[in-house]
């Protein structure tokens, strides 16, 4: 478990993954949910829903280190532009961002942030939606090959099973429970568009890479957000 916190949080950075690590991405991502809704509660009485909303998307990213903007970022620039396969894996790697990244990432934070201060947000949603979208993910390297022949995520890619994507069951089934009316139409949403920028990224580079993988996470999470706030 200590290998998944120090991957996915800002907490215990520098240890290397094993091939234990997917196993607990679905309970992080969890207790970084259960973090953020905490922090809500508090801050919902306390200041506007427009104050509390930046903090927790502010507190969001402290947390995980950026590391998965970081992905949506670098897979906006990879997987979007009209490009070959290499020159897609050579223009992720880079250190430097361009066009989409700079247009993809704020929008993402506008809306996350959007869809928070919109709606009155119920702690246990957070906790559903950030274990359901870290699950999906340890699922993804027993269903797609990796694009590259080594990376960040190469240490603990034996690690994936394709049991792993019962991982998601208890954190859709937390959505459903705090939403009865919108969480299943959330959860269905929040998946698709998880597997949907996985599947881009199969399309157009043969398989997945990490930044895939946190494009794929904020995606699912940011999806699940919007679709709550249409339905509620």
């Amino acid at each position: 478990m200590i290998s998944a916190v120090a991957f996915l949080t800002v907490i215990g950075r520098g240890r290397t993954p094993d091939a234990s690590t997917f196993r607990w991405f679905a309970f992080v991502g969890a207790a970084i949910g259960a973090v953020l809704g905490g922090l809500w509660w508090v801050l919902e009485d306390a200041t506007s829903p427009l104050v509390a909303a930046g903090v927790i998307v502010a507190a969001d990213l402290a947390i995980t280190g950026m590391l998965h903007l970081d992905g949506l970022a670098d897979s906006a620039d990879g997987l979007l532009p009209h490009l070959p396969r290499e020159r897609r894996l050579e223009v992720m790697r880079a250190p430097d961002v361009g066009a989409f990244a700079v247009t993809i990432v704020p929008t993402v934070l506008l809306l996350r942030w959007a869809a928070l201060a919109s709606q009155p947000v119920e702690p246990g949603v957070l906790v559903g939606l950030w274990s359901m979208s870290r699950a999906l993910l340890a699922t993804v390297p027993a269903w797609v090959p990796y694009a590259r022949a080594d990376g960040l995520a190469s240490p603990f890619l034996s690690g994936s099973h394709r049991s792993l994507a019962l991982g998601v069951l208890p954190g859709a089934a937390v959505i459903v429970a705090v939403e009865p009316a919108a969480g299943a139409v959330a959860v269905a949403a929040a998946l698709v568009a998880g597997v949907g920028v996985v599947a881009l990224a199969r399309r157009r580079l043969g398989g997945f890479t990490g930044d895939v993988l946190g494009a794929a996470l904020v995606v699912t999470e940011s999806v699940g957000l919007l679709v709550l706030t249409e339905t509620v």
